[in-house]
């Protein structure tokens, strides 16, 4: 533990790390998901978003531990076969083939997510509701990410989640606590939220048109002024996660719920410890001024001087510009425009 709490003081990795038994990136450094954002501004529409989510009145909730809970993921080769699947959206979805068989292992629940990395391309394949067995497979949708891309999906498709995100980028991971660090945000859910979306986001699946719900995309960080010091080095790890990279908003489910991996080595005693968080300690914050393009994930990195102290040695390895220069900020604007759509293009997918 001592070695633990050493390392999360002074050897930052510098990117989100690789998947085990891979040398794949889990997207490029310079990946939205990958951005620090400790020091940009409150969201205009922080407070009543969080009221929406029941946030003072609510303590995160960790969805995965050892089985049957969080996500499994899979490393496959290029020798894996690959099996065509037939989706329910099948417009938004990605034709594959996907490296399917009797050795996948699927989210446990209602949801039935499937994540497998290529470990030869780095190609990350995720799918929502997959049933089959041999060469049959159904799928409610699909998604195909190439992990040194930027790019996101097509504006207005969905993904294995209901916000056109991946998954993966978004959990909190075993190895990544023991390495000393967490580099990305972490995705988590929302009972409800608006029928539209933010940046990063590339779909919607809203319970209502209303702007006092939580758009899909939305950003939300641990303020920096909760006192995380009294928590243990392993909890620490994912705390200052949420301090420097955050929680999105990815999919509609229970509130404050967050995702990490299916792993029998998660300790119930972090499991406890991260359950006393506070949502009233999360603040949404504005990251519009890291777009470069609406159609790509890569950011701007963007610091104004105010967020919680980072070692300096992992400061001079990233290029940094101040969030005041005009062209990166909207002040007082709240972000750009949410974008908005009359209807959800697939439901939302319901998590425990």
């Amino acid at each position: 533990m001592a070695a633990l709490a050493a390392g999360v003081a002074a050897a930052i990795p510098a990117a989100a790390g690789a998947a085990q038994t891979t040398s794949c990136p889990v997207f490029p450094a310079d990946n939205i998901w990958n951005t620090d954002i400790s020091s940009l501004p409150v969201h205009a529409q922080s407070a009543p978003w969080l009221a929406s989510m029941a946030s003072s009145t609510t303590k995160l909730h960790p969805d995965f531990g050892g089985p049957p809970y969080g996500f499994p993921y899979n490393v496959v080769d290029n020798t894996h076969a690959t099996v065509s699947v037939t989706f329910q959206y099948a417009s938004e979805s990605d034709p594959g083939p996907y490296p399917l068989g009797s050795d996948t292992l699927i989210e446990n629940g209602s949801d039935r997510h499937a994540l497998i990395i290529n470990r030869d391309t780095c190609t990350l394949y995720e799918l929502f509701d997959l049933a089959g067995s041999g060469s049959s497979w159904t799928a409610g949708s699909g998604a195909i990410f190439s992990l040194g891309s930027d790019a996101l999906r097509p504006l207005g498709w969905t993904s294995a989640d209901a916000a056109g995100l991946p998954i993966f980028p978004g959990l909190v991971r075993w190895d990544e606590v023991q390495a000393g660090a967490i580099k990305h945000a972490i995705r988590f859910t929302a009972q409800q939220s608006d029928r539209s979306f933010l940046w990063p986001a590339r779909h919607q699946a809203g319970t209502a048109a209303n702007t006092s719900l939580p758009p899909m995309g939305a950003r939300f960080r641990l303020k920096s002024t909760y006192d995380i010091s009294h928590f243990s080095a392993q909890a620490q790890v994912i705390l200052l996660a949420m301090q420097h990279y955050g929680l999105i908003l990815a999919d509609n489910g229970s509130n404050w719920f967050f995702s990490g991996t299916e792993d029998a080595a998660w300790p119930d005693s972090l499991l406890s410890e991260l359950k006393t968080i506070p949502a009233s300690q999360f603040d949404a914050i504005d990251e519009s001024s890291l777009m470069i393009d609406a159609n790509s994930a890569a950011a701007r990195v963007c610091d104004a001087g105010t967020g919680p102290a980072a070692p300096a040695h992992w400061r001079a390895r990233t290029a940094i510009v101040p969030c005041s220069f005009p062209w990166l900020s909207r002040k007082g604007s709240g972000g750009w425009p949410a974008v908005r759509r009359a209807a959800p293009l697939a439901p939302g997918h319901v998590t425990r």
